[in-house]
């Protein structure tokens, strides 16, 4: 069995990845508690699907503005104690909005502010993340070792909306936040007990020069920039539809807490499983065919899904829309990690925080907007006929994608 289980996730294998993997398990439940609470707060307080689009874009706006010097940090310094840092700031964010939100003296523009300072440490600590991962099993099981990151955000996907209904009815907004505050100690555990040595630059450059070059090396580097330019559509037309989900919850199903957990935890739990093929399957079939499938998957089900009115239905093209996604960027990760060169990892994924997160606020802006003055079915719609046209793009130009290393 041991032998199965380690062919099908040869990340774990190694004891570093495995002890990184179990924090983050705890961690983003917690983190999945609080995107669903905040979601449903500021649309209880405001009963605006716009603010809600805006509140969101206020807490991923700092990964389109810092991310670059978050990757200059990244290459300069410690990735595993730069991790300790983020994750205690984190619990202690999550902490002070609970706190607020118990003593009934929270507002919107509180959870903006506090929201935006998350985003300045998710700016750091996402391009920190994603390089440590490669310090941590090589490039081998790299492919294996991203889709159980995603895979343990999806299983968090599913797992922490699927609570949080339950969880907001018997102890409150507040107290959900105060949980998520609480995980945040598994993963900076796991991080102690870590034992590695990681990459870190000796000769440094001035920061700005610094980033001149990292951005110089990703425009001159035709594989990874065009990779990292439809991260950023997809993001922006895709990733962004969990921002709206509180709206299509009660507006299109009339459904409350526990709906919306629901439809979130569809779409998780078709990422999980395409995490577990990803994993299994990725020395075996080529980066380009995830890419292209996983792209086509996603932007047929999402558009589908402005179509349907049935709550069955909808959970089914979640389901599927959820594997597409993971299919898609989980294997862009993976070829942009293959193709980069080591000394400047932290600068490309610094570059990719933007393109995969920082896109999001304008994403979230604009089918916040759309959904406000046309309804959300349509915006929804749009963003999926827009998710066709690069999927098919996609297609005309593969040769592109097509690189060592991601068979």
């Amino acid at each position: 069995m041991g032998k199965i289980f380690f062919a099908v996730f040869p990340a774990l294998s190694n004891r570093n990845y495995r002890l990184y993997f179990s924090g983050q398990v705890v961690s983003l439940i917690g983190t999945w508690l609080q995107i669903v609470a905040q979601g449903w707060l500021v649309l209880t307080l405001t009963n605006s699907a716009f603010q809600v689009g805006l509140v969101t874009a206020v807490g991923l706006s700092p990964m389109l503005v810092f991310s670059l010097f978050g990757g200059v940090i990244v290459d300069r310094f410690s990735k595993q104690r730069i991790l300790l840092l983020t994750q205690s700031a984190s619990a202690v964010l999550a902490l002070i909005l609970g706190i607020l939100t118990i003593l009934k003296m929270v507002t919107v523009w509180q959870i903006a502010v506090l929201a935006f300072l998350v985003g300045c440490i998710h700016a750091i600590d996402s391009p920190a993340r994603q390089s440590f991962v490669v310090e941590m099993v090589g490039k081998k099981d790299l492919a294996s070792a991203i889709a159980l990151n995603s895979g343990t955000f999806n299983a968090a996907r599913v797992i922490g909306p699927s609570i949080a209904g339950l969880l907001i009815a018997q102890i409150g907004i507040g107290g959900t936040f105060i949980i998520n505050g609480i995980s945040y100690i598994a993963a900076i555990l796991a991080l102690l007990f870590i034992r590695i040595r990681g990459f870190v630059q000796e000769h440094h450059a001035h920061p700005l020069r610094t980033i001149e070059q990292g951005i110089t090396y990703v425009v001159s580097h035709e594989t990874i920039g065009t990779l990292l330019l439809f991260t950023g559509v997809a993001s922006i037309f895709g990733w962004s539809y969990t921002t709206i989900m509180p709206v299509v919850a009660r507006d299109i199903f009339h459904t409350g807490a526990d709906g919306l957990g629901a439809l979130l935890a569809a779409s998780g739990l078709g990422a999980l499983l395409a995490a577990v093929f990803v994993s299994a399957f990725s020395k075996r079939i080529s980066a380009p065919i995830f890419i292209i499938g996983g792209s086509m998957l996603f932007s047929i089900s999402f558009t589908l899904f402005s179509f349907t009115k049935t709550f069955g239905p909808a959970l089914f093209l979640l389901f599927m829309a959820g594997a597409g996604l993971l299919f898609y960027f989980s294997m862009m990760n993976t070829a942009i990690q293959h193709a980069v060169e080591h000394k400047f990892r932290g600068r490309v994924m610094s570059i990719y925080t933007i393109m995969f997160v920082g896109m999001m606020p304008i994403g979230s802006f604009l089918i916040g907007f759309a959904s406000e003055h046309l309804g959300v079915d349509v915006a929804i719609r749009i963003f999926g006929f827009i998710l066709i046209a690069k999927s098919m793009l996609l297609f005309l130009i593969r040769e592109k994608l097509k690189m060592p290393g991601t068979q």
